[in-house]
Order: C-alpha cells, then structure tokens, then sequence
C-alpha cells in the first residue's frame, strides 16, 4: 500500500493498493486532523482481487494510519457498500465536509 495525492482531487489522498509492482486498486478519501473526521470517497478493486480481503485490508489500514479518526463514505457502488457495511463504516451525503473543510473549499473558491 502506497500513499499518494489523488489526482485532480483538492484535499485528497489516495491509497494506492499494489500487487507485485502492479496498481490493482485505490482507495480515495479526505481528512481533517481538526475534528478529526474522514471520509472515504472511493473504493476501486481489479475484479480479481475482490474476493481477497484487500478492501478489508486497505481500510484497516486507514485506521491504523489516522487512529481516532471517525470514518465514513460517499461511495455508494454496491461493491462498496458491502465492504463498508462489513467494515462498520457509516454512509454520508456525497457533498458531505467537516465544517472546516467546507471553510477550506470555500475560500479557495472565492480567492
């Protein structure tokens, strides 16, 4: 598992899931160290692999990476949904932001 900016996305990092010097998926969120809340934005698996246990995997070390954060998730793929059901990680609106995110974005829209 590699840590990267996600692409095109302010404010989000990417999770990228490696198998034998292979991208074979990615996990995409956003956190704020403030309130300590984040958000999972995307989950994405080769089809070969999600049988696995890499998405369980990948999450797992999501919280062991940010320990006290509070996740939750915007992706509402059915694939998805049933990792994050099986995970305990809740569901939240796609335009969902802490209020200190939603202060981030809105200044980088006005300046």
């Amino acid at each position: 598992m590699l840590q990267s900016p996600a692409p095109g996305a302010a404010g989000e990092e990417c999770l990228l899931l490696v198998h034998i010097r292979r991208v074979v998926g990615q996990v995409t969120y956003r956190t704020c160290e403030e309130c300590a809340e984040g958000v999972i934005t995307g989950v994405i698996i080769d089809a070969s692999f999600r049988d696995s246990g890499l998405g369980t995997r990948a999450l797992s070390h999501l919280r062991s990476r940010y320990p006290g954060v509070t996740w939750r998730a915007t992706d509402g793929h059915r694939l998805t949904r049933d990792l994050l059901h099986r995970m305990r990680i809740p569901r939240a609106a796609a335009d969902d932001h802490c209020s200190h995110l939603r202060s981030a974005a809105v200044a980088r829209s006005a300046g």
